[in-house]
């Protein structure tokens, strides 16, 4: 097995050290590239009083405490995955996570405090362009929900058909998938003459949307490690 590693930059020390650690071979080339985004003193202001915060991804954490500065609001905290309430800890915030069997939107949304939100405000500190269907879902149930968008994502700019090559000679015959950006990242970079390489490749994915959107573009052998986090994917490959 030879793994290829596709997080953003600065993303992948946990899973190169245990792959390390068990002699397994792999390289890396992240394929997402997440950059900060202003936040204005108008957007903090709109936290005071805010009764709860969602936490998207580690990214989220780490660009909105820069936001922050250290003023973290007096609220209610949650995360979306071990990895982003991990991350939380980190600045002494205790949050409420998904269940270890579903670390997504729909497995936060099942969580018995998330029941009955209504009048409720809700913060979602996530990035530009996220998945609508937490905000959804809390709406729903009565909630007043906005958004603090900290980070955008973008696709680096990479040549695939040199990247495919070398991760063909390489080996590369199992791909760790993070978030369906980076799949979608990874189908288009691409060329159409790897394809069927691809397609043979192992593919570990993070939930169960992602495992079908990789069906959907023709991707077979794919497994829903049920979490991005390190112990999910380790899972996953059987290790």
């Amino acid at each position: 097995m030879k793994l290829l590693l596709t997080r953003p930059e600065g993303k992948n020390g946990a899973m190169t050290a245990a792959l390390s650690a068990r002699g397994i071979p792999f390289t890396v080339q992240p394929l997402l590239a997440v950059q900060s985004l202003g936040v204005t003193n108008e957007q903090l202001a709109a936290l005071v009083g805010v009764d709860m915060l969602i936490f998207i991804s580690t990214s989220a954490v780490s660009y909105g405490a820069k936001a922050l500065n250290g003023n973290w609001p007096d609220a209610h905290y949650y995360a979306v995955g071990d990895a982003t309430a991990e991350a939380l800890l980190d600045y002494g915030i205790h949050a409420e996570r998904a269940p270890a069997d579903s670390q997504a939107t729909e497995g936060l949304l099942t969580l018995p405090s998330l029941a009955n939100v209504s009048g409720k405000r809700i913060v979602i500190v996530r990035g530009r362009g996220g998945r609508e269907a937490m905000a959804e879902g809390l709406r729903e149930r009565g909630a007043e929900v906005s958004y603090l968008e900290v980070y955008q994502r973008a696709c680096p700019s990479l040549d695939g058909s040199a990247l495919s090559q070398h991760w063909q000679d390489f080996g590369v015959d199992t791909i760790v998938v993070t978030s369906g950006e980076v799949l979608e990242n990874l189908i288009n970079l691409v060329p159409k003459d790897s394809f069927a390489w691809l397609s043979g490749c192992h593919i570990i994915v993070p939930s169960a949307r992602v495992e079908d959107r990789a069906r959907e573009l023709g991707l077979v052998r794919v497994t829903n490690a049920g979490a991005a986090n390190q112990a999910a994917v380790l899972d996953a490959l059987g290790m």
